[in-house]
């Protein structure tokens, strides 16, 4: 029994003890485990620290040469202002030296000076002695004398400066008077064709007139440029004045701004559309006008562009009379005379209509109306007789018959009636059409319009043909070309404008 206890004893303690040695034996492996890797790390560590600590030598070694570098230069710098201070302090001894030579020079040249001016007043006593002794009449004397004999000379000079002085005043006078003159015409003129050429638009308040100006001034600069006419904005209340010597321009002006007081939007994008809107209208409209007009007259069939023409009659003016009112009124006219002579009535009448159809074309094509008016009417087939009557009015041609001959003395009979027409207007438009026109011809110009009574063009070129540094060539090449083609009292302003737009679409 006691050894079977032993026995047990021994082999637990046998146990605990291979236990203890394993335990212990396995800690030694961790411990060196842990032992290897806090040296590696340690190691890592060390190398860091030894990189980081190289950087940082490198670093303060490159602000060494750096801050080197600027303190040689610095002292380069101030070096070199030494230098110049060093020169400048020379160059004001050698002035100061210079000053005090010049001073010491100055003082020299007054003694001398002083010592002349005794010397001349001993000679001219010495003088005025002598000729005193000669001629027996003493110093008081002698000075009345002079005197005198100056007075007599400067009168004969005074006299003729008085009328040469006179002479130009009266020159001066005269070009003065011719000036005022020519101003004062050119106002009037203005005024006079301002009564013919503006249309008046009532305004809901005067508080539109701020929002047709808009901020600083940018709606009613893209008004003007967009439908080429002169908006006068003054102090008169609840109206503004649409001033331009082309009325179917004006017109289209005038309905624009309307359109825009009424609805309220007043903006340059806004302007652009209304305006684009109101120009399709009136094409529309005036076609249908001139449909109004042939149908009421019963001239049916006839060519629609003749027609349209007929309508555009109504926007121009000839000698201040309206060409459309004119029209209807040969016709009329000359229907009536071939009547009463057993003529063809509805002949005659047709040949009144379109005499002068010439005239709506030449804004836009310009040349002789006739020719342009033969050259429509033959397009479309006319009969003879109407190409006859549109030569005859004018002489081109004699009268080939009743009709043709009762239209040429229908034009005369409403052209020389009483009130018909004003030749100083007519003048007046066809100068403000020939500026516009010289301005149009130059390359890279889109378009010209006439303002201002015709005392300023605006020009609007193509930016990209025209350059900023062009414009100033292209205004003096206009105002050249203007005083050498164009006869006008006062001055004509040249103004070009140039804009570059660039549009794209999201699409």
């Amino acid at each position: 029994m006691i050894g079977e206890i032993s026995i047990s004893t021994v082999t637990a303690i046998l146990g605990a003890l291979a236990s203890y040695f394993f335990v212990k034996n396995e800690n030694k492996k961790q411990f060196r485990y842990h032992e290897t890797e806090a040296k590696a790390k340690a190691s890592a560590i060390i190398y860091e620290s030894e990189k980081l600590l190289q950087d940082a030598k490198i670093k303060i070694r490159e602000q060494e040469v750096e801050l080197e570098k600027r303190f040689q230069e610095k002292v380069l710098e101030v070096e070199k202002q030494k230098t110049e201070l060093m020169l400048e302090m020379e160059a004001l001894k050698e002035k100061r030296q210079e000053l005090a030579f010049r001073a010491r020079d100055i003082e020299k040249r007054e003694e001398y000076l002083d010592t002349l001016e005794q010397r001349k007043q001993e000679e001219i006593s010495k003088s005025i002695a002598l000729l005193e002794r000669s001629a027996e009449m003493t110093r008081d004397e002698a000075k009345s004398y002079l005197i005198n004999q100056v007075e007599e000379q400067c009168q004969l000079e005074m006299a003729q400066l008085i009328r040469k002085y006179e002479k130009q005043a009266h020159h001066d006078a005269k070009r003065k008077a011719d000036y005022i003159i020519s101003q004062a015409v050119t106002r009037y003129a203005g005024e006079f064709a301002g009564e013919r050429l503006i249309n008046i638009v009532n305004l809901p308040s005067d508080e539109h007139k701020g929002r047709i100006i808009g901020k600083e001034g940018r709606n009613i600069k893209s008004l003007e440029q967009l439908l080429g006419v002169d908006i006068i904005i003054d102090e008169t209340p609840g109206v503004i004045i649409v001033s331009n010597f082309n009325l179917y321009r004006r017109a289209i002006a005038t309905q624009t701004i309307e359109i825009l007081v009424k609805d309220g939007r007043i903006h340059p994008g806004r302007i652009e559309a209304v305006h684009k809107k109101v120009e399709e209208e009136f094409e529309q409209k005036i076609l249908e006008e001139g449909e109004n007009i042939v149908v009421e007259l019963g001239l049916l069939p006839m060519a629609e562009e003749l027609m349209k023409l007929l309508g555009r009659m109504k926007y121009r003016a000839s000698y201040g009379q309206n060409a459309l009112a004119h029209t209807l009124e040969v016709a009329k006219l000359a229907s009536l005379m071939t009547a009463e002579m057993d003529g063809d009535q509805k002949l005659a009448l047709r040949a009144g209509l379109l005499h002068d159809i010439g005239k709506a074309l030449t804004p836009d094509v310009g040349g002789n109306h006739v020719d342009l008016g033969v050259e429509v009417c033959k397009r479309h087939n006319e009969h003879p007789t109407v190409i006859n009557a549109i030569y005859a009015h004018h002489g081109h041609r004699e009268p080939d018959s009743i009709e043709s001959a009762a239209v040429c003395a229908a034009d005369a009979i409403s052209a020389s009636r009483p009130g018909a027409r004003r030749e100083v207007l007519e003048s007046f438009v066809n100068r403000v059409k020939d500026i516009e026109e010289i301005a149009r011809k130059e390359i890279g110009v889109k378009d010209a319009y006439a303002i201002n009574a015709g005392r300023e063009v605006r020009v609007f070129v193509d930016a990209g043909k025209i350059s900023d540094a062009e414009i100033t060539v292209l205004s003096k090449k206009i105002a050249k070309e203007i005083e050498k083609k164009v006869q006008y009292p006062g001055e004509i302003k040249v103004t070009v404008i140039r804009e570059k737009r660039e549009t794209s679409y999201a699409r």
